[in-house]
């Protein structure tokens, strides 16, 4: 008897869903999940308002990859949320999105697995498992390369009057409102303060022709491959895989960087989760 699968790719902005059964599949979103920001409590209603809802039939096993789920003790608000939630699965996975990344986008092959979405990861798998990863600091230390850094970036620049004068007029007309005192509030007094800064890149998106946003992008990727892909041994060896949708969106611009550090590009998905089907198939 064929069983139904429940995976998902989760990240701090959203989480991409997906239900494969005798039915066929199924996919939905819902909103980010991450055991760093939230507690179980705080994850429960959100599995019933926006998870629950969309699942069919009886739930067999439960494959969830999430940022800040490094390790059982850090994803255990997840795994007591879907737990409660989704009752009837007999099986509940809870790991890494880093994880979920590499099998997802390596499959059973060596290689480099990366991250580019609200935030920025990296990993050596080597078809198996994750041998290594060097480490982000974090959206507020580290995570060069993502939406929420590119975001902090451009917010930066604008506050600081260093934004070509027809950039800046574009900008001051889509946020009228935002000032020095607005950014530090949504900084280090309300939550998330990563998805606030990611939310500057659909900006970035709208107006990713003018010259001072790409080199502004490539910057930042070039950051990344400095930081982190290319401080692995075999960085040059296998190809260096990419999911999220920074990646994605701008993946002309990271293939450009990727090819001028010598480094082979691999596959570039905006989810990973169509490797993730494959994988479990």
């Amino acid at each position: 008897m064929q069983q139904t699968y429940l995976i998902a790719d989760s990240g701090s902005t959203k989480t991409d869903w997906v239900i494969k059964g005798p039915e066929g599949e199924h996919s939905f979103q819902s909103a980010g999940i991450n055991p760093f920001y939230q507690t179980a409590e705080e994850i429960i209603p959100v599995l019933e308002r926006e998870v629950v809802p969309n699942l069919i039939g009886t739930i067999d096993k439960i494959y969830f990859f999430g940022a800040g789920c490094a390790d059982q003790k850090t994803s255990k608000p997840v795994f007591d949320a879907l737990s409660k939630c989704v009752s009837s699965a007999d099986i509940i996975e809870v790991a890494s999105d880093m994880l979920g990344a590499a099998r997802g986008l390596c499959g059973h092959e060596p290689g480099l697995a990366c991250i580019l979405g609200t935030g920025a990861n990296n990993a050596y798998y080597d078809g198996t498992n994750i041998v290594r990863s060097i480490g982000s600091l974090g959206f507020w230390l580290g995570d060069e390369g993502s939406g929420s850094y590119l975001g902090k970036t451009l917010v930066v620049h604008f506050l600081q009057n260093e934004l070509p004068t027809d950039l800046h007029a574009h900008f001051t007309t889509q946020f009228p409102d935002l000032n020095r005192l607005s950014v530090l509030d949504n900084a280090y007094k309300k939550p998330y303060p990563n998805r606030y800064f990611a939310s500057f890149s659909t900006f970035i998106a709208a107006h990713r022709e003018h010259l001072f946003l790409q080199n502004m992008i490539e910057n930042a990727f070039t950051l990344f491959a400095e930081k982190y892909i290319c401080k692995h041994s075999e960085a040059t060896m296998v190809p260096v895989h990419f999911t999220g949708s920074i990646a994605f969106y701008y993946q002309d611009i990271l293939k450009n960087v990727l090819e001028k550090k010598g480094l082979k590009p691999g596959r570039i998905l905006r989810s990973p989760l169509e490797g993730l089907l494959q994988y479990y198939s």
